[in-house]
C-alpha cells in the first residue's frame, strides 16, 4: 500500500475565509454538485434506485486535513515488460480508437493482475494515455480492496472539495443524482460544459495513472473527451517548444475551494498555490508534454500578465481544438477507464437532457512532483 495522504508538511497558507469576497469560479467548479436528493437515490419519486448506494457521496463539513507531506514515488511503469505478456496475454481483444492516443480492452480483468501485471498497466497507459477497459468487476469489489489496488500505483489523494463514500474520502465521487436538472441553471448562462483540465495539477506532486470506474449511467451521452498533451507539444514547432523549455507556471486550488465554500459545499485542507513547469517529461516514456489547464492554472512565473494570458491561450486552445489528438470514450456497464494525468487533460460532458443518474468513483495515486528535461531539436 501507498503511505498515507494525511501526514503533516509545515505550510502558510491563506484562510479561507479571507478569499470569500474574491472568488472566481470556472465552469468545471459551476456544474459541481453538492447534494442530491436521497428520496430520489432511493428508487423513490419514480426514479430507479442506485445500484451502489454504499458509493453515494457524503460531505462532512467535520473532515478537515493537514497539508500533503512530500513523498517519495515509486514509478512502477518503469518495471514494466514492454511486450505486456502479463497485461495482454493472448486472446485479448485490443482496440485503439486513434492511432496517438485511446485504447479499449477486452478479455482481462484488472482486478486479478499480479504486480507485473500492474507494472505493464502503468507502462501501457502512459503510451496508450487512456484505456478502457470493459466487463470489469472492479465496482463488485470492497471499497478496501479497490483501495489496496489503486495503492500500487501511489499515494492515495484526498480531495480538498468532492463527495465521497462514507468513511473512504480517498474515493473521488463524480456523481449526478436521478432528477437533478440543475444544469439547466448552469446552460442558461453558458454554452458548453466542457472544462479541459488534468486533475488537482495544484498539487506539489499531482496524480499519475489513475482509475475511474462506473456505477450508473444516462442511456446516452455523459461521455468523457481526452487529449494527448504529448502529442500536442510535437505538434509546436521547435522553435516555440524551446521557447517553452525553462518556463513555470503557478496552479490554484483557491478558486475550487471557494466554488465550494460558496455553494455549501465543504474544504476539507486549506488550497495551495504550486509552481510546475509548463513542458513536463514523464518519467516512464521520456515523452514531453503541455502541462498547463484553464481549470486550475493561473500565470506563467517570469511573465507580465498581458503576455502570461497570450501564451497560456495558446496552449488552451491548440489542445482544445486538437481534434486530431483527443479520444472519446463512451461508458459501458462495467467500464474502468485508466488515464496518466501526466500526459493528458480530460473533460466530463453533460449533454443528457432527461435527469438521468451518471455515477463513478475516482482513483487517484498521487506520483512525482512534475519535472522537465533539457530541450532536444
Amino acid at each position: 500500500m501507498a503511505p498515507s495522504a494525511v501526514e503533516i508538511e509545515t505550510t502558510t497558507v491563506p484562510n479561507i475565509a479571507t478569499l470569500k469576497l474574491n472568488a472566481t469560479t470556472g465552469p468545471y467548479k459551476e456544474i459541481a454538485t453538492t447534494k442530491f436528493d436521497k428520496d430520489a437515490e432511493a428508487g423513490l419519486k419514480g426514479h430507479k434506485a442506485a445500484k451502489y448506494p454504499h458509493y453515494l457521496p457524503t460531505w462532512n463539513p467535520n473532515d478537515k486535513y493537514p497539508p500533503l507531506q512530500p513523498f517519495e514515488h515509486y514509478e512502477h511503469g518503469k518495471d514494466a515488460d514492454p511486450s505486456f505478456p502479463n497485461l495482454l496475454p493472448e486472446g485479448t481483444a485490443v482496440t485503439h480508437f486513434t492511432p496517438t492516443i485511446g485504447t479499449e480492452v477486452k478479455g482481462i480483468q484488472l482486478s486479478t493482475l499480479s504486480n507485473a501485471g500492474k507494472d505493464e498497466l502503468a507502462r501501457f497507459v502512459a503510451e496508450r494515455k487512456v484505456v478502457a477497459f470493459r466487463d470489469q468487476d472492479f465496482r463488485d469489489l470492497s471499497i478496501e480492496q479497490a483501495l489496496e489496488f489503486g495503492g500500487y500505483f501511489g499515494r492515495h489523494h484526498i480531495h480538498p472539495t468532492s463527495g465521497a463514500p462514507e468513511g473512504f474520502p480517498e474515493i473521488h465521487l463524480v456523481h449526478r443524482g436521478a432528477g437533478d436538472n440543475s444544469v439547466d441553471k448552469f446552460f442558461a448562462n453558458r454554452t458548453s460544459s466542457v472544462a479541459w483540465h488534468s486533475d488537482v495539477s495544484y498539487e506539489a506532486q499531482p496524480p499519475g495513472t489513475t482509475f475511474l470506474y462506473i456505477f450508473d449511467k444516462p442511456e446516452s451521452g455523459g461521455d468523457t473527451l481526452f487529449v494527448n498533451a504529448a502529442e500536442a507539444y510535437n505538434r509546436l514547432s521547435p522553435a516555440f517548444q524551446e521557447r517553452l523549455h525553462g518556463l513555470k507556471a503557478t496552479h490554484s486550488a483557491h478558486e475550487q475551494a471557494n466554488a465550494s465554500a460558496l455553494r455549501g459545499g465543504i474544504v476539507r485542507r486549506e488550497p495551495v498555490i504550486h509552481e510546475h513547469p509548463i513542458i513536463r517529461t514523464h518519467p516512464t516514456t521520456g515523452e514531453k508534454a503541455i502541462y498547463v489547464n484553464p481549470q486550475f492554472t493561473r500565470d506563467i512565473v517570469g511573465l507580465k500578465k498581458e503576455e502570461s494570458d497570450v501564451l497560456l491561450k495558446f496552449l488552451y486552445d491548440h489542445l482544445a481544438y486538437g481534434a486530431d489528438f483527443q479520444a472519446r470514450v463512451k461508458w459501458e456497464e462495467g467500464t474502468v477507464v485508466v488515464w496518466d494525468n501526466r500526459v493528458t487533460q480530460h473533460s466530463a460532458l453533460i449533454d443528457w437532457k432527461n435527469a438521468q443518474r451518471r455515477h463513478l468513483a475516482r482513483l487517484t495515486p498521487q506520483a512525482e512532483r512534475p519535472f522537465e528535461t533539457p530541450y532536444q531539436g
